[in-house]
């Protein structure tokens, strides 16, 4: 029947070569002449269990037996019989003597009285998983008396086996034999290994050998007597020697009282079948075996039900042995939710179950679960994974972040959901550390530019929080091409108030990252011009921002005055107030109704942190109700936030007038950004030779007669002002901008001053300004205040100008309205 394999080394058994198992530390305990050894597969490490069986010859009787219960546990499958992976015979000798061993390797068990000195239950958790473990046995035994009509023979303590998973399993089948019902004259022993069995546990027939009574019972006549022994020993917690200790029945509970009883009952045709002990038993009835067997059959609920029953199940689970729910519970609850059986709600408890297990335990158990769900296309899954990203994100290696993890949750930076974008976008301040600087700046920052130009203000606020954050973790050439872009030109400029607020922190938090030269032509002027901002709370932060940059501009002066040269930027240390209110920012939502471009300032004087929307992205302001709610006009207002990012245009090449990149270009971001590129840093002698320039060569727009007062009013005051030609330089007349429409004026001064994109923009109007046909006079100091030209036309034609200066303005008018009624006239 077997091939007898090579000899082992030594009597031990451990040197068992052919083997492809080590054998390890045996079990105190085994059935009949059994020894359970603990053991790890050869190939990957894996655990096992071994059981060997020795005699001194080939013909030995208990190796009759113990091959015939390899045959039948080889053929046999089961949930709830030991599973069986391989096995061998092998001749040796010990000593002076032959030996011959059987070997049988399962999947790693432990016997089952070792098991409950361990587990160490009492009151209501032990009878509750005593009543699934007994479920588990009858199911077993049900099957094979039912289904595969045979007779186990030795159902006690002994035959039974616990796994990892705290799963009860029915082994030891060197008795097993079919049930011979038909051959009712035959004398001959149904069990040919009977006289294996204990005495204790042999029923009133078996004990006195009546073959033909034992033929005429029901198949399941002998395996309901031993689970009555199986019921007695695991609640007195004492072996059975004697089969009248039976009749002591104090320790059983009163639910399993009656169905004890029959399944002993002196007449075998009278005793219990197994399969409705499972079905009437009120015994089995509670909550462990309920939730266990409802995850069994996950994919036969429908989706109420399984909503139901996850968000009943942490309460549930409280309640229940913590060593089972970790050991069975778990492992069933990541099988559901890995291959998709479960629904959204129970990764929640599968992370809160997580969270009782020790670090390295979690990595094992539940982490690989977690990462393959980042790929399901259950929108429901990735929000929730994305909404606890903090309770597993720091188990997550780099490498599986940056190779497994983050391709999945980049999609939802693009995704239709304002939600989903937000949680995408809070999650990166977990992820972001460990990812490569390639996948952080080739990838990540793409879509934080996009963001930034999104049309909610709380993502596009969030966005600039998180930029602030993951700061440190860019190298230095990313940081020069994006944080200061993408803080002065979007976020300062953004239309919702809490966006101008965020910029401002993450500047004064990142301020070790810019030099002196920055400072005072880059950051200095955008947050200046916040101080007169429509909402307190950013005109606070502004203050608070220039002190901390002018305290930096007055250290390097005090250094270069000493002739120390340093960093300054390096002395300058990220302030932890500011720091701590850039992380709830970013842990928070920022909600406000509507499009950016429809917002007005919103004050609150209390608190900078609004929390968040939902996952319809329509948002609703959180502001205190006695907070004011006040609304600026549109003129007022432009001064200092320019339009809306939302109104994007084609990169970042506007980046100076307000406009942005559009959201669907996939190169558009902050390495492009060419007006902040060009500018140099403006020298002494360049700031000098600006103020000594003519104050009448900026050209003036064309206005109508309503807004030429204004415009006279402050060019007088900008003669008045020595610093006017710091605060409004004259433009080259040849400037050329990346905007291939034509530029205004007030575009054209920005590409030649660094201070263009904090001057006040010219005034709106669909009408194109004419150019004048006269050259001002430099001599003439009061040519910028002159009025300007009438215009009557949006556009001249060229016909007319010929004419112009030629005749008075008085003659050609009346000419052009008889010529009109003129058919013989050429003129307009």
């Amino acid at each position: 029947m077997f091939k007898f394999l090579k000899e082992v080394v030594s009597g031990s058994g451990s040197g068992l070569k052919d083997l492809p198992y080590n054998i390890g530390e045996p079990y105190a305990s085994a059935w009949g002449s059994w020894a359970h050894y603990r053991g790890t597969s050869k190939d990957d490490g894996s655990p096992v269990s071994i059981f060997s069986l020795s005699g001194s010859s080939s013909q030995d009787r208990h190796l009759a037996a113990g091959r015939n219960g390899v045959k039948r546990l080889r053929t046999v499958r089961h949930p709830n019989i030991l599973s069986f992976l391989h096995s061998t015979e092998v001749e040796g000798f010990d000593g002076p003597s032959q030996k011959h061993t059987i070997y049988i390797v399962t999947e790693p068990v432990m016997p089952l009285s070792e098991k409950l000195k361990e587990l160490n239950l009492g009151g209501t958790q032990r009878d509750e998983y005593y009543a699934w473990g007994l479920h588990q046995i009858t199911k077993a035994v049900s099957f094979l008396n039912n289904d595969c009509k045979l007779v186990h023979g030795n159902v006690c303590v002994s035959s039974v086996v616990v796994t990892q998973t705290l799963d009860w399993k029915l082994h030891a089948f060197d008795v097993l034999s079919e049930f011979d019902a038909n051959n009712e004259a035959a004398n001959s022993p149904m069990l040919q290994f009977e006289w294996l069995v204990g005495a204790q546990y042999k029923p009133m027939e078996l004990s006195k050998s009546e073959w033909a009574a034992i033929r005429k019972s029901p198949p399941w006549a002998i395996d309901a007597w031993g689970l009555g022994c199986l019921i007695y020993e695991i609640f007195s917690g004492l072996k059975l020697t004697k089969t009248e200790e039976l009749r002591n029945t104090a320790s059983i509970p009163k639910s399993l009282l009656p169905d004890y009883q029959r399944l002993l009952s002196s007449a075998p045709s009278r005793r219990m079948n197994p399969s409705k002990l499972i079905d009437n038993s009120e015994f089995f009835q509670n909550k462990l075996v309920e939730t266990i067997q409802f995850m069994e059959i996950l994919n036969l609920k429908d989706s109420v039900e399984k909503d139901s029953f996850f968000r009943k199940l942490p309460n549930i689970a409280e309640q229940l042995p913590r060593e089972i729910v970790l050991k069975k519970l778990l492992p069933v609850l990541a099988s559901s939710l890995e291959f998709g059986s479960a629904a959204a709600p129970a990764l929640t408890v599968l992370l809160k179950m997580g969270a009782w297990l020790p670090p390295d335990q979690f990595n094992m158990k539940v982490l690989p679960t977690i990462v393959k769900l980042f790929a399901s296309n259950d929108r429901a899954i990735r929000v929730s994974l994305l909404q606890h990203v903090d309770q597993f994100g720091d188990s997550l290696s780099s490498q599986i972040v940056d190779e497994q993890v983050f391709p999945h949750v980049a999609t939802g930076f693009a995704d239709t959901s304002a939600f989903l974008r937000e949680l995408t976008l809070k999650s990166m301040l977990i992820l972001a550390p460990k990812l490569s600087q390639r996948t952080l700046s080739g990838s990540l920052l793409k879509y934080l530019s996009k963001l930034q130009v999104d049309e909610e203000p709380a993502i596009r606020t969030n966005t600039t929080i998180l930029l602030g954050n993951i700061a440190s973790y860019m190298n230095d050439g990313t940081r020069k091409r994006v944080l200061i872009n993408a803080f002065t030109v979007r976020a300062l400029r953004d239309t919702f108030p809490p966006a101008r607020s965020a910029g401002i922190l993450a500047l004064t938090v990142t301020s070790s990252y810019y030099d002196m030269t920055e400072i005072a032509t880059r950051i200095l002027p955008n947050v200046a011009v916040l101080t007169i901002d429509p909402d307190s709370d950013v005109r606070t932060k502004a203050f608070q921002a220039l002190d901390q940059f002018l305290s930096i501009a007055r250290q390097n002066h005090e250094k270069l005055t000493t002739g120390v040269e340093s960093n300054v930027g390096n002395s300058t240390g990220v302030q932890p107030n500011a720091n701590s209110s850039l992380l709830s920012w970013a842990m928070s939502s920022l909600t406000q109704k509507g499009k950016a471009s429809d917002h007005a300032p919103i004050v609150n004087a209390n608190s900078s942190t609004v929390s968040s929307a939902t996952s319809n992205s329509t948002l609703v302001t959180d502001v205190q109700s006695t907070a004011p709610v006040r609304t600026a006009s549109m003129s007022s207002f432009e001064q200092v936030a320019p339009p809306s990012p939302t109104r994007s245009a084609d990169g970042w090449g506007d980046a100076e007038d307000g406009s942005v990149p559009d959201l669907g270009d996939e190169d558009g971001g902050w390495d492009d950004v060419d007006p902040f590129e060009e500018p140099k840093p403006t020298s002494l002698t360049n700031i000098q030779a600006a103020q000594k320039r003519p104050v009448s060569q900026p050209k003036q727009p064309a206005v109508n007669s309503s807004r030429a007062p204004p415009a006279t009013k402050s060019t007088i005051e900008a003669e008045d002002d020595p610093w006017g030609s710091v605060a409004a330089p004259v433009p080259k007349p040849a400037t050329k901008t990346l905007n291939p429409k034509p530029v205004s004026s007030s575009s054209a001064r920005n590409d030649d001053d660094l201070w263009g994109s904090i001057a006040a923009p010219a005034p709106k109007s669909t009408v194109k300004p004419l150019k004048p046909t006269t050259v001002n006079d430099d001599s003439d100091p009061w040519a910028a205040i002159a009025a300007p030209p009438p215009t009557t036309r949006a556009k001249p034609l060229s016909s007319l100008g010929r004419g112009r200066g030629t005749k008075p303005s008085q003659p050609k008018l009346g000419a052009q309205r008889i010529d009109r009624t003129s058919s013989g006239s050429s003129g307009f």
